[in-house]
């Protein structure tokens, strides 16, 4: 009887094994060059002696590799990492330094095509489902629709994945937006607590206020204002799990005679309605640049001549910088940005800044004053990963192991966006001129620091 010697399986798997260390090394350098280390699927590893790495590339098999560059493409590495064919150990935001080298492999149409004929030698992978409770998006289908049926849609499929997932890695006041740190040092309490008052002294808010939050989350600026400033505070959301609790939390701090929540749509605003103050914080992801304009219409409508709108919102400044033509064939190749689309906010939009100052005065109001913040947000995100992953069983456990991926995943790529100035987090403050051209708003920004 012949029987296919052992000696034949460990060659068959050290080809394996060579062929990805020689894809490893094409996309990222000698092992002494790089600051991480590699796993591979037999336990070996390749680590850069006398450096301390704080990232390690788990690849569970083999075929990894070649997920990821049959084609290459962002949301096939997502979904690599999503069903565990590879894992990081240690800082996850290190791993998109990772990614910008791979995309700059992309603009080598050479080195390219030796990279993926090596890759096509590994074994192939199929594509099981995902072990997540949520139900994900699917695609491209309606893509930037933003109907009021399609927006609630996309709302309710990122927020309302659950209450109890998000106090896991939130502030106690369920802030869901960036942070402000005015010394650097506050923890991420006492940083969103900041924002908060940041944002109420920038409206200038004063007692008996009327005050409109759209997409108000949680309830926390709601709570905020009606505590400390005594305003009458509304609040609107598309997220009818978020419009319970805020509501439960009004209740709880006694202020149901001061503040409400309801689910409503921006544009579904009575046409009679009209607050002093107007405040939006992480609203204008999800508005879309075709409908940018009506939404800064809307605004303007239930605003008081006089009163003040705080926009607040995450921007595209990745086109200011100078892109060659083979950046931006790699960058379409690799298709940048598909994996918060499909995964995270299905049909979101990121404009840039001056798209969204240009679409402000159109509708008539009158921009007095530009903040970025996206130093802010880089800490605020990596305070919520570093949450998040020290509760990563509890996460699992509430939303499965796959969506638990997409949170640190999106979380930490957010982090190394801002940081390195592709996004950044616009606050614009705009003034809504009385008759006569007075704009109620001090001479200077002194208030704001006293």
């Amino acid at each position: 009887m012949c029987t296919k010697r052992p000696e034949s399986r460990v060659q068959a798997g050290d080809g394996e094994l060579r062929i990805a260390r020689r894809i490893i090394k094409g996309l990222f350098g000698p092992v002494l060059a790089r600051a991480f280390a590699v796993r591979y699927w037999d336990g070996s590893e390749e680590r850069p002696s006398g450096k301390n790495v704080a990232l390690t590339v788990v690849l569970r098999h083999p075929g990894a590799l070649r997920r990821l560059l049959l084609p290459p493409s962002e949301i096939a590495a997502a979904e690599a990492y999503l069903r565990d064919e590879f894992d990081v150990e240690g800082d996850l935001e290190q791993l998109m330094g990772l990614v910008d080298l791979l995309t700059h492999t992309l603009q080598s149409p050479l080195r390219l095509a030796r990279l993926v004929v090596l890759a096509a030698q590994l074994p192939a992978l199929g594509a099981p489902r995902l072990n997540s409770r949520r139900v994900l998006p699917s695609g491209d289908a309606g893509r930037h629709l933003h109907t009021r049926a399609s927006d609630a849609i996309s709302v309710r499929s990122h927020y309302d994945v659950g209450n109890d997932f998000y106090r896991l890695w939130l502030d106690d006041r369920l802030v869901y937006s960036c942070a402000y740190f005015p010394t650097g040092e506050e923890d991420l309490n006492a940083a969103q607590e900041a924002k908060l008052e940041h944002i109420c002294r920038k409206l200038r808010l004063r007692r008996g206020e009327s005050l409109l939050d759209i997409g108000c989350g949680w309830g926390g600026l709601l709570l905020y204002a009606a505590e400390h400033y005594q305003v009458r505070a509304t609040g609107i959301t598309l997220s009818a799990e978020q419009a319970d609790l805020a509501r439960e939390r009004i209740a709880a701090a006694g202020l149901a005679d001061r503040a409400t929540v309801e689910v409503r749509d921006y544009r579904d605003v009575a046409r009679d309605a009209c607050y002093d103050k107007v405040v939006s914080i992480g609203m204008l992801e999800h508005v879309g640049r075709e409908k940018m304009r009506e939404y800064f219409d809307a605004a303007y409508r239930v605003t008081r001549p006089g009163g003040t709108f705080l926009a607040h919102g995450i921007v595209d400044q990745s086109r200011a910088a100078a892109r060659g033509v083979l950046v931006r064939a790699a960058g379409k190749l690799w298709g940048e940005g598909r994996f918060v689309e499909q995964y995270v906010f299905p049909d979101g939009e990121l404009l840039a800044p001056w798209e969204l100052g240009r679409a402000a005065e159109q509708a008539g109001w009158e921009i007095r004053d530009a903040e970025n913040l996206r130093e802010h947000y880089a800490r605020t995100l990596r305070h919520w990963v570093r949450r998040l992953e020290a509760h990563h069983d509890e996460a699992a456990a509430i939303v499965g192991e796959a969506t638990y991926r997409v949170w640190r995943l999106y979380m930490s790529g957010s982090a190394n966006g801002f940081a390195k100035g592709d996004l950044g987090v616009i606050q614009y403050v705009l003034s809504k001129r009385a008759p006569g051209g007075a704009s109620r708003l001090p001479l200077t920004r002194a208030d704001l620091y006293r």
